[in-house]
């Protein structure tokens, strides 16, 4: 028998969970109301996003009227950010680090491209970012200190509390791209300090454009579109009714077998990573050893392209990057960012575990992996 693949992507997308899809389809069947129409299926409709909506704030310790949804983490970071330099006239400048996800740094671009500061914080070699750092770099005009949680490429998870005690105390406002923790960690808008957090529901399970924005109760952000009043005019248009279930039954799935599923993938993650260092005794982990996702691994082939490992090794279905940006030669901005030079960079694989990696796939990835390695190794002139 054909070996199978072995999909180690998780942070690029999960599947759909069924109970999720078993859940959404009524609503795209028959329960197809408009949650604005007063008859009995648009409120039918109307309820099914509230207990969702419900089941969100739920998990990340928020108040449902908190929780805005959105087409995905894309469109919540965009509203998050943009907004945010826009609820005070006297603070236009934004902090960010230099490790962000693209959907934080080109909306941080673009802003400087309409006259706003923003200052780019580097994170240190171990890709965590240093509070005192981010301290330093807000002042009176600072409008926003932006910040992901979970770095999407190394896993890495950022001391947020740390940062957004900083921020408070000068009065900017913290937005955190929680699209990679939310699911996988406890995540507490509370402990966090955050007044803004961007969710994405297909890093969770959930389907493919939907997302959250959590917006700080009393706090008026402005809305990127105009329409009619639908979640409270923040993010207007007719909302998506089996979507937005389907993120609402993903989060409830999440917060019952969070823990469980945290302590399942940690040891396994720590396996995969022995059993190629067993074998590539120069493989390096990207990142802090510890203060990082329980299902990510960062590695760095030597002398080897990432990619090429990979194009030798169909069965295993991995990134060498962000899925974001895996179509490009060049090296991971997020590797170069941490002082990783040109060449080994290029070594990178993004290895990312999820609710159907089995402790034999550990093992089978690994084999797979490393022989694809060895297959890629430069010849050594004069062999025989």
């Amino acid at each position: 028998m054909t070996a199978g693949p072995i999909y180690l992507d998780y942070n690029a997308t999960t599947p759909v969970d069924p109970a999720v899809l078993e859940a959404m389809l009524p609503y795209l069947r028959g329960e197809f109301g408009n949650p604005s129409s007063a008859h009995g299926l648009g409120r039918r409709a109307h309820d099914a996003v509230e207990a969702a909506r419900a089941e969100v704030a739920a998990l990340i310790g928020a108040g449902p009227d908190e929780i805005v949804f959105t087409s995905g983490g894309t469109e919540a970071s965009n509203v998050a950010i943009r907004g945010a330099v826009r609820v005070d006239d006297t603070r236009r400048d934004v902090v960010t680090s230099a490790i962000e996800h693209p959907a934080t740094e080109a909306c941080c671009a673009f802003l400087e491209g309409e006259g706003h500061k923003v200052t780019r914080v580097a994170a240190e070699t171990d890709g965590l970012i240093d509070p005192a750092r981010i301290a330093a770099a807000i002042d009176h005009k600072t409008a926003l200190v932006t910040i992901i949680h979970a770095q999407n490429e190394i896993g890495t998870i950022q001391p947020i509390a740390e940062i957004a005690a900083a921020a408070r105390r000068h009065g900017a406002l913290v937005h955190v791209d929680a699209a990679q923790s939310v699911g996988k960690i406890a995540v507490d808008v509370e402990e966090l300090g955050a007044d803004l957090l961007s969710i994405a529901g297909h890093k969770l399970y959930a389907p493919k454009g939907v997302g959250v924005l959590y917006i700080r109760r009393g706090l008026e952000l402005p809305p990127l579109l105009l329409g009619a009043g639908q979640e409270r005019g923040r993010r207007p248009g007719t909302e998506n009714v089996p979507y937005i279930v389907a993120l609402g039954e993903a989060c409830r799935i999440a917060g019952t077998m969070l823990e469980r599923e945290s302590k399942r993938l940690s040891p396994l993650a720590g396996d995969l990573f022995a059993a190629l260092k067993r074998d590539i005794s120069a493989i390096v982990l990207v990142g802090h050893p510890t203060q990082r996702l329980p299902n990510t691994l960062n590695v760095l082939f030597p002398n080897a392209s990432g990619r090429k490992v990979l194009e030798k090794c169909p069965r295993v279905m991995a990134s060498t990057g962000s899925a974001c940006h895996a179509d490009s030669e060049e090296p991971s901005g997020v590797l170069t960012a941490l002082g990783i030079g040109h060449d080994k960079a290029l070594g990178a694989v993004r290895l990312s575990l999820g609710r159907g990696t089995k402790p034999e796939d550990i093992a089978a990835a690994a084999r797979a992996l490393v022989e694809a390695w060895q297959r890629v190794q430069p010849a050594v002139a004069g062999a025989v």
